[in-house]
């Protein structure tokens, strides 16, 4: 499966975004799917995962109800809905997905998208 991801840019503190993470060549319900983030200088981090319905969800405890991971797998996307943006969720973000791993080690993920950037204003 090949991996979009797509939605970044600037926005001030306390703004929002919702990033998207489209699919192609596989079939997108197979998938477990997660957001990992890396910001400048710092190693890469796991932000949240979904289940390949949707049904389990798990964010890390840094975005814990700010951020919203959610799929369409009819239209083979992913989101991430991001409000209550701080400066230190400046990063590029990336999606990546997985047919059998469901956890938070990214190196378990066997697809990954190019990554999208994020930049938070203060």
């Amino acid at each position: 499966v090949q991996l979009q991801a797509s939605g970044g840019g600037l926005v001030q503190t306390g703004g929002s975004l919702t990033l998207s993470c489209a699919a192609s060549g596989g079939t997108f319900s197979n998938y477990r799917m997660g957001w990992f983030r890396q910001a400048p200088g710092k190693e890469r981090e796991f932000v949240a995962r979904i289940s390949w319905s949707g049904g389990s969800t798990v964010y890390a405890d840094s975005v814990k109800g700010r951020f919203t991971i959610s799929r369409d797998n009819a239209k083979n996307t992913m989101y991430l809905q991001m409000n209550g943006l701080k400066p230190e969720d400046t990063a590029v973000y990336f999606c990546a997905g997985s047919r059998t791993y469901y956890g938070g080690d990214g190196d378990r993920y066997e697809y990954w998208g190019q990554g999208t950037l994020v930049t938070v204003s203060s």
